[in-house]
């Protein structure tokens, strides 16, 4: 049984090289078809930034309540959590490039739908939700994808995530300031119509790319199609189980979503407005968002050997945020702490996307991403669902510390777990000679 295991990951280190054979004989990241990704990414993420605005200000002014909105954002974050995982198993069947421009389609017709609705005054909630109920399955199929398609695109896989989180960062910076300025200007509609553009511009600049194709790997015996997925879906499961490194730290990911990142959120925004005003709570929020651009750049240049390693390390950064906010202090900490935090939290990002674009078989790459999503994203609503009664019962100060000393020990468990801290990064195969290009998979 070792001998099989060790041939099977002999084999997916192969693949790995393999699939970036193509692109190591392109520039390390940029390129017409890394910038066409690359802005795809960032109008993507600028729209989805917007949403949240346009929402809350567009039901609140039809009369629905704060119940609402989170009804209607949480029906996009239940399809998508639920289905991203059979998302992943559809992305390593079919061409990703497609389904990714098919799922942006689908949501430039939804979103455009919404817009027409909040236009005509004639706002609905289960209607609203329908629509982020179909943008949520729309995203777990687009979402698996992503991962499979950097490592074809650049030959420095880090260094092109490293550049797509820093263009996310600033678009998470931008998209609530320009909502804001579109609702004053045109009311939510304009809002969620500038939001379907962004949908239209991500699905033409796919529809431009080209990538090297994609080496063939094994695939189950052909039958029923609904056997095959099945198989496919088995395939990845036992694909993501042996490697201790995925899912140890997916394991300890949910303890920091349940205990940390989810109590977080909330009751800081609850926390610095009801002590300093919005005002105050914009400016530590853009110092959040200020750290993950810091964070990206530090990501394009250190390389560190035991890339997992120097990622954990700089969670210890996280602790200022929701300690200087439950101990009371001024705006000023609050904000150095919130970009501190911006900055590890980004630096982990990226090499946390590095680690699995590049020691994982691109044959099952999309599938493995789909799994660390979905084990990513499951408790943090258990942690935001928590942090109200938690808040309640023992204060929102004491909560906000323990989630600091909590952000601690995270790091420190990753650091403990040999599979985690002692991985070494996979370098790439020696430069080849590209072929020409081939339409994306």
């Amino acid at each position: 049984m070792t001998g099989r295991t060790d041939a099977r990951r002999a084999l997916g280190v192969r693949r790995v090289r393999e699939a970036r054979g193509a692109a190591a004989g392109a520039p390390a990241v940029w390129s017409r078809d890394f910038a066409l990704f690359f802005v795809a990414r960032a109008v993507a993420r600028l729209g989805d930034t917007m949403l949240p605005v346009a929402l809350a200000a567009g039901l609140l002014e039809h009369g629905y309540g704060a119940g609402a909105v989170g009804l209607a954002m949480a029906a996009t974050a239940a399809a998508f959590a639920g289905l991203v995982v059979f998302g992943g198993v559809v992305a390593d069947r079919f061409s990703t490039r497609r389904l990714m421009i098919g799922a942006d389609l689908v949501r430039l017709v939804t979103q455009s739908l919404a817009a027409g609705l909040f236009f005509a005054g004639h706002v609905v909630l289960w209607q609203i939700c329908a629509v982020g109920i179909v943008n949520g399955v729309a995203g777990a199929v687009f979402q698996p994808g992503v991962a499979g398609t950097v490592p074809r695109l650049a030959a420095d896989v880090q260094g092109a995530n490293g550049a797509i989180r820093i263009a996310e960062s600033a678009a998470q910076l931008a998209g609530p300031a320009v909502a804001g300025v579109l609702v004053g200007l045109a009311s939510a509609g304009g809002v969620l119509a500038a939001h379907a553009a962004t949908y239209a511009l991500s699905a033409l600049c796919l529809l431009l790319l080209r990538l090297p194709p994609l080496p063939a790997g094994p695939r189950a015996a052909t039958g029923s199609a609904l056997r095959a997925f099945r198989a496919d879906l088995a395939d990845g499961w036992r694909e993501f189980r042996s490697r201790a490194w995925l899912w140890g730290v997916i394991a300890v990911w949910c303890l920091y979503m349940i205990a940390v990142w989810g109590p977080t959120v909330p009751l800081v925004a609850t926390e610095v407005v009801r002590q300093h005003g919005p005002g105050a709570y914009g400016l530590v929020n853009s110092a959040l968002g200020a750290g993950t651009v810091i964070g990206g750049l530090l990501a394009l240049r250190l390389r560190p050997r035991r890339m997992l390693r120097a990622g954990a390390l700089s969670l210890f950064a996280f602790f200022g945020f929701p300690a200087a906010v439950g101990a009371g202090l001024g705006v000023p900490a609050m904000a150095a702490g919130a970009a501190l935090a911006g900055a590890g939290m980004s630096f982990w990002g990226v090499m946390w996307a590095t680690t699995v674009q590049t020691q994982v078989p691109p044959d099952v790459l999309n599938r493995i991403h789909a799994y660390d999503v979905a084990g990513s994203l499951a408790m943090l609503p258990v942690g935001q669902a928590l942090a109200g009664p938690a808040a309640g019962a023992l204060g929102t100060g004491r909560v906000l510390l323990t989630a600091a000393t909590v952000s601690l020990l995270v790091a420190v468990i990753l650091l403990a777990i040999p599979a985690i801290r002692d991985l070494v990064r996979a370098e790439p195969a020696a430069p080849a000679h590209a072929g020409p290009t081939a339409p994306a998979r």
